[in-house]
């Protein structure tokens, strides 16, 4: 299991940009799939982005065409680059890490998107 530390958010205008970051430990990170989930008051943890291990990337619809993932294997970071963003995407942010049958989760970063 690695461990993961989120980091990055913060208050935005709608339109700005930020780029979470999430730090791993260990030496599997490379080996693992990635993936940036988030949760809104009330609503269900979504998934926004996912990337594997050999790189391939998916997206939720609603984020399509304005958030990028990204990983630095070297480093051991996982990154979700949002471009444009709206109201609708304020939430906390959740790294999550998959290998296997072995699942962790960072303890989220916030993210407000408010004028």
């Amino acid at each position: 299991q690695v461990q993961l530390v989120e980091s990055g958010g913060g208050l935005v205008q709608p339109g700005e940009s930020l780029r979470l970051s999430c730090a791993a430990s260990g030496s599997t990170f490379r080996l693992n799939a990635m993936g940036w989930y988030r949760q809104a008051p009330g609503k269900q943890r979504e998934l926004v982005a996912h990337i594997t291990s050999g790189f391939s990337t998916n997206y939720a619809n609603s984020v399509k065409g304005r958030f990028t993932i990204s990983r630095d294997n070297a480093k051991n970071t996982v990154y979700l680059q949002m471009n444009s963003l709206k109201p609708e995407d304020t939430a906390v942010y959740y790294c999550n890490a998959r290998l296997a049958q072995t699942v962790s989760w960072g303890q989220g970063t916030q993210v407000t998107v408010s004028s």
